[in-house]
């Protein structure tokens, strides 16, 4: 069965203080928690790296997009984003697991950790075994990174929780904003351009 393995980090992370970048994961490992339930299906190693394991490609797209604006919403005093996430996919199959994503094994866990350790610049990759398809979605998510990376604190807040499934009316009321600030935060972000890219990465893979 195919799988997606997300293997990230957190950029920017050594510019926050050590108390602010322990909340961070505590609270970052409780919200993996809200999206993968099941235990050892999302880890911390190495101080600020991540990895998860999904069974469907589109969540695994869909959420890495959403890791992103968790990072970048995460100190919202700031009018600049200080934090950010590197983060390749890895689509494929799964040879081994045992108790968590860091004693598992697999072609899916292969293209995401080498994939990984080569991205320098880069904050996004996708990496099947179809070199073909592969070329298609590094062009794809290097025109998504231009949009993503440009959010702005408030932009990627709302972004975040549109994906949790908020409406617009409920954001309005937890961000105490009126309903049409945050529909101009969604329309300044270019969401449907990152929705439409993201929906199609995953129907070329499928």
């Amino acid at each position: 069965m195919i799988k997606a393995v997300v293997t990230g980090d957190i950029a920017g992370f050594t510019k926050i203080s050590s108390k602010k970048r322990e909340k961070l994961i505590v609270e970052t490992e409780q919200l993996f928690q809200t999206w993968l339930p099941k235990k050892g299906l999302a880890e911390f190693f190495r101080g600020d790296s991540f990895q998860l394991l999904f069974d469907d490609v589109n969540d695994a797209v869909f959420r890495s997009i959403q890791l992103r604006c968790w990072f970048k919403q995460s100190e919202k005093a700031r009018q600049k984003p200080v934090l950010d996430a590197r983060i390749a996919i890895g689509i494929g199959g799964i040879s081994y697991f045992d108790k968590s994503v860091l004693d598992a094994d697999g072609e899916a866990f292969h293209f995401s950790g080498r994939t990984f350790d080569k991205m320098i610049k880069e904050r996004l990759r996708i990496v099947t075994a179809n070199d073909k398809v592969n070329t298609q979605l590094i062009v794809i998510a290097d025109l998504m990174d231009v949009i993503i990376s440009d959010w702005t604190v408030m932009q990627s807040e709302v972004i975040f929780h549109l994906l949790e499934g908020k409406t617009q009316q409920q954001m309005a009321d937890e961000l105490d904003v009126v309903q049409s600030a945050v529909n101009n935060r969604i329309k300044l972000a270019n969401w449907k351009v990152i929705e439409r890219s993201a929906n199609y990465i995953s129907s070329v893979i499928k």
